[in-house]
């Protein structure tokens, strides 16, 4: 059976999970479908649809989709694969593919990953066109949605809060190729502490440079390597280059890159935080995937943060903005040898157990199977 992965860009570099869970799919096949292609992932040709073609005429085309559902072109070319159903990334994307589903008369997944799920109305305005459409359309989405995923139990109790029907709300963990993000024991550890992600107001890099300032006064010969990209970077840069005196900013990197500092390092620091906007994280997978590196973690309690990284077993959690926290618990896994190979140890068998991406990819297909056969249509 076909399914529609239905997300409005295809496809950013930071979404890779979105690919990898299509591509690990074994009794559906995926068709990418989105607004419009942008620079990031590369995505089968045969199997990727876009309203906007990149013609004269394709932006109005995909603003006319957008604000009516309307996108001729594509629609036919969708209904000639005759999908089991849409999962749509995003409740952004949510809203915009729902015309299509009510139309095909096939169930319609959407999936909440973070920021979707924490954004007000009176905060996110005047983002995009997207963000407007979202919460003129939300409630319609509310009441014909077949279900709702969630990246996280946070993510959840989020929309719930929002008047979601509980009913409809299911939490899914995407997961980590454990085959891929396997450690290589001969590679020496170093005394880096490893960030990795986007440089926003969310990730908290700035905490992490201000406990990195902390620990290298008692730990002279720590480095901080940061790999990731965004907004913040200069400012960033700017911090660190008056405060640390062992430091990289490695701008964006491919994974095989990202896998090779996550077998040198040390520690992986997350301080993610709730942003001045409300934004916030769902799981993020870092976490994930440096423990199925064997690297112990030092994260904040922060939406599902929690639920991937378990304290004082796989690594450290502290509050959000605790820079005297984030110090004190990098330090111990830089300093006590024994915690860390503790750390080190557990932390891969409990992605092995809960966060395998081939497990969590049969359960997901097991959701489309009893959706579609469910015949709960939108």
């Amino acid at each position: 059976m076909n399914v529609i992965i239905f997300n409005s860009l295809l496809l950013p570099a930071s979404q890779t999970f979105i690919r990898a869970q299509g591509e690990t799919l074994k009794t559906f096949t995926a068709y990418y479908v989105g607004s419009r292609l942008v620079p990031g992932l590369e995505l089968p040709r045969d199997r990727t649809l876009v309203v906007n073609p990149g013609t004269a005429t394709g932006k109005l085309q995909e603003t006319w989709f957008k604000l009516t559902g309307s996108a001729p072109r594509i629609y036919q070319q969708i209904q000639n694969l005759h999908p089991a159903l849409i999962h749509a990334q995003f409740g952004l994307s949510g809203v915009l593919v729902l015309p299509w589903a009510r139309s095909l008369q096939i169930p319609l997944i959407v999936h909440y990953r973070g920021a979707d799920a924490t954004l007000t109305a009176a905060s996110s305005r005047l983002t995009s066109l997207n963000h407007w459409l979202y919460f003129q359309r939300r409630e319609t989405l509310k009441q014909q949605t077949t279900l709702f995923l969630t990246v996280s139990q946070f993510i959840k109790t989020k929309l719930e809060a929002q008047g979601f029907p509980s009913n409809k709300i299911h939490p899914h963990y995407h997961g980590v190729d454990i085959s891929q993000f396997q450690p290589q024991s001969h590679i020496q550890r170093e005394p880096i502490l490893l960030f990795v992600g986007r440089l926003t107001e969310k990730k908290g890099c700035e905490y992490l440079i201000r406990a990195t300032a902390e620990i290298q006064t008692q730990r002279p010969d720590v480095r901080l390597i940061i790999i990731g990209d965004g907004p913040l970077r200069k400012p960033l840069e700017n911090r660190a280059q008056k405060t640390l005196h062992r430091y990289e900013f490695l701008g964006m990197q491919p994974q095989e890159t990202v896998k090779q500092w996550m077998n040198r390092a040390q520690v992986l620091v997350t301080p993610s935080v709730t942003s001045s906007i409300g934004d916030s994280e769902g799981l993020p997978n870092v976490v994930l995937e440096a423990q199925a590196m064997n690297l112990p973690v030092v994260a904040t309690v922060h939406a599902g943060i929690p639920e991937g990284v378990i304290h004082g077993k796989t690594g450290f959690l502290t509050a959000e903005r605790d820079i005297e926290g984030l110090a004190k618990y990098s330090l111990q896994l830089l300093q006590d040898n024994h915690l860390w190979q503790k750390f080190s140890q557990q932390g891969r068998q409990h992605v092995e157990t809960n966060f395998d991406r081939d497990k969590q990819t049969r359960v997901l297909e097991d959701i489309y199977q009893s959706v579609v056969q469910a015949k709960c249509f939108v």
